[in-house]
């Protein structure tokens, strides 16, 4: 009887000890855990924040470009403000840096892109009108917007509107900033005067149609490639169209005018649509050159200019911010505020596509499928 006593009590003690083992090895474990989460939750974020940024870069001319991680940003330079890039741009002149074919020509590799909508992450010293969680838009210097992050000097960076969203905020400094200032600097457009734009249904064109129509007081003739496009065009504003594809600028032109001809005309397209356009201004007529996206640079003819005093101006935004960054930056501020009091229509929807699209994106514009402004969707 006490033999059972005692050996049931030491099978009891066995069982108490092994119990008490088993919560010594789960205690041992949860603490393991506990470290191991303590650890993850201060390492990970700087392993995230060593990780760097997506970005599309050129690494040769003329070939498509790769879409890599690039090293982080150390130290911001003075002045420069550090931006989230949410919303990003696309225009020709992207598109020829990357052929080798624009008029300045980057060192290899480079990231292209040359405006964007975002938040700014960070500000470098001296940076006073722009805090770490703002609303921007804004112009990289000197490219660089086809990336999750990139550097804005403060001068070409402009507080976004919460009415605007990111994806229309970033169709709006370079082909709005362009058509402002080649119409009003440039051209000196007055109310009641008849503007010409080709490539009118393109995101440059579309920017002189609305501004023209809702801002400036003018009569606008769009010109485009196609039915389609014509009627789009109407719809930002163009009073008259002309289906370049079909018929005669000159003749359209005059028809519409009766005979007077147009005071200004806007063309970016170049070889014989710019020599039509030029020759359907009328007496004291301003021609503005905008670009050549038709691939063929024209002559301009001397005698035109001297018989009917016509004057022939060249339009390069971009250069305004080496040359006059103030002048450039007004342009931007004026026709945000433009948008914001609803006095012009703004940029139409954006054909949108990711980031990871961008040679895709190049190639719709190139194909004359687009109306209006391309943007990558970065975040």
């Amino acid at each position: 009887m006490n033999g059972t006593v005692h050996s049931s009590n030491m099978a009891a003690l066995q069982r108490s000890f092994s119990a008490a083992r088993s919560q010594v090895c789960v205690l041992r474990s949860l603490q393991s855990c506990k470290q191991q989460y303590r650890d993850q939750r201060w390492v990970k974020p700087f392993a995230l924040q060593q990780r760097g940024y997506k970005a599309a870069v050129c690494h040769k001319l003329k070939s498509p470009m790769e879409v890599q991680d690039l090293p982080p940003v150390g130290k911001l330079p003075k002045g420069m403000v550090k931006v989230a890039v949410h919303s990003a741009g696309i225009n020709f002149a992207d598109i020829l840096m990357v052929a080798g074919a624009y008029q300045e020509r980057p060192e290899l590799p480079f990231v292209p892109g040359f405006e964007m909508a975002g938040d700014v992450m960070a500000v470098g010293e001296g940076v006073t009108a722009f805090k770490e969680g703002d609303r921007v838009v804004g112009m990289p210097t000197p490219s660089g917007s086809y990336a999750e992050e990139c550097l804005v000097n403060e001068k070409t960076l402009f507080h976004l509107p919460d009415s605007v969203t990111y994806t229309t905020a970033a169709a709006v400094p370079v082909s709005y900033g362009t058509a402002f200032m080649g119409l009003t600097r440039r051209a000196n457009l007055q109310p009641g005067e008849t503007v010409l734009v080709t490539a009118a249904a393109g995101a440059l064109g579309t920017a002189v149609v609305d501004l023209s129509a809702h801002a400036l007081g003018a009569t606008v003739i769009g010109a485009a490639g196609s039915r389609e496009k014509c009627e789009f065009v109407v719809s930002r504003g163009a009073q008259h169209t002309i289906d370049y594809s079909q018929d005669s600028i000159r003749d359209r032109v005059k028809e519409i005018t009766q005979g007077r001809g147009c005071d200004v005309a806007l063309d970016a397209v170049g070889g014989k649509v710019f020599e039509d356009s030029l020759k359907s201004l009328a007496w004291e007529g301003r021609i503005l050159v905008a670009g050549f996206a038709g691939g063929d640079i024209p002559k301009i003819p001397a005698n035109i200019l001297l018989v009917k005093n016509i004057s022939a101006s060249g339009l390069y935004w971009g250069k305004y911010a080496i040359k006059n960054t103030g002048v450039l930056r007004q342009t931007v501020k004026d026709s945000l505020a433009l948008m914001e009091e609803r006095k012009i229509k703004g940029p139409p929807q954006p054909t949108t596509l990711k980031l990871e699209q961008v040679n895709e994106a190049f190639k719709f514009i190139m194909d004359r499928k687009s109306t209006g402004k391309v943007v990558l969707e970065v975040r």
